[in-house]
């Protein structure tokens, strides 16, 4: 059934749910003692080091954790490979572990299964979900919901940032913070939406028939610059890719040419400085470059979207704000339902 066939315009769910962020992400400060007592338990049995699983937008999220892990918390952190444990029967020694379980949907039998292979192996293990219901959540020792109420477009908008928020409140207070720099995130993120409304507009006119994109970013910002690829991709049909501003220069800049449009993730703090170098050599080459981010106005760039400065930690649940609104124009202008993707659908079943 087409969105015509059912009533519906085509993105009416993605835009309204990207309108719901700000909202979403005020009530979780709120929240956050539920989320405070689970980082009480991990402090109370404080890992060696961390993993972190996750598929899909998630383990974007879980990129960006595992940043945070080891910036604010000193401590190692790894992405999971699932298949090592559903595919191959792994068992490696996880005492003294936290396992982080990302999950929007929390079922994910990969997922599900790591986790419960997982904590067999001494891990203590975290489930991070917007089910609370969900076989995850059961799973695993301790559980955070993110709270973002139903989600309706295949592509995830008001998870997605929820995710971040909750993972960001999650860390903070084991290292004992007290959520000072996201007490403001709900307004932060509607000025987001609303000061960039004007540049995403002139973004989609720019490049409604780009068909090749890389996406790029550094710090805390490459997992936006994953996010990014993944949301053009699903929605806009566009063959994108995404780099960390330091790996595109070893080597993928050498297919950056003036077909290339490249849209960079430029936060202030030091991930955004070191994007400088990156964005004068795709420039060099001919790319057609928009910068997304706090520090956009700085940057070598032919269309530039500035997002309200938060600290550089923080930055990533802006940022993709108005990155989402451009993959939803995109979407729409080149005559597709971002709500529907062709051949997805909201929960994606692996092993």
């Amino acid at each position: 059934m087409t969105s015509s066939d059912s009533g519906q315009r085509p993105g009416e769910h993605m835009s309204a749910e990207v309108a719901e962020q700000p909202a979403v992400l005020a009530g979780l400060v709120d929240r956050r003692k539920d989320i405070a007592e689970v980082a009480r338990s991990i402090a109370a049995r404080p890992p060696r080091f961390a993993l972190l699983a996750a598929r899909g937008s998630s383990d974007h999220a879980a990129l960006y954790a595992k940043y945070l892990i080891e910036v604010l918390l000193g401590l190692p952190a790894g992405l999971v490979s699932p298949s090592t444990a559903t595919l191959y029967g792994a068992k490696p020694d996880l005492r003294d572990v936290l396992l982080i379980s990302v999950s929007q949907s929390g079922g994910s039998p990969d997922l599900l299964e790591v986790t419960e292979a997982a904590r067999r192996q001494g891990a203590l293990t975290v489930s991070v979900s917007n089910t609370p219901s969900s076989p995850l959540h059961s799973a695993a020792e301790l559980a955070v919901d993110i709270g973002a109420g139903t989600e309706n477009a295949v592509a995830a908008t008001k998870t997605y940032t929820a995710t971040l928020m909750a993972l960001y409140l999650l860390i903070d207070a084991v290292r004992g913070g007290d959520a000072t720099e996201v007490a403001t995130i709900g307004e932060r993120a509607q000025r987001a939406l609303d000061s960039t409304e004007d540049a995403v507009s002139r973004a989609v006119d720019r490049y409604r028939f780009v068909e090749r994109v890389i996406t790029t970013g550094r710090g805390y910002s490459y997992a936006s610059a994953a996010e990014s690829a993944l949301k053009l991709a699903e929605t806009s049909y566009l063959a994108a890719r995404a780099y960390s501003g330091a790996d595109l220069l070893h080597g993928p800049v050498a297919a950056v040419d003036r077909e290339t449009a490249v849209l960079a993730v430029t936060s202030a703090g030091r991930g955004g400085a070191a994007m400088h170098d990156v964005l004068d050599a795709v420039s060099g080459r001919g790319a057609d470059v928009l910068a997304v981010g706090s520090a956009a106005a700085t940057m070598p760039a032919a269309l530039r979207v500035e997002v309200p400065e938060t600290a550089e930690e923080v930055a990533p649940i802006l940022e993709i704000l108005p990155i989402q609104r451009l993959a939803l124009g995109l979407a729409l202008a080149r005559g597709g339902d971002p709500d529907r993707p062709r051949g997805l659908q909201k929960v994606t079943r692996t092993r």
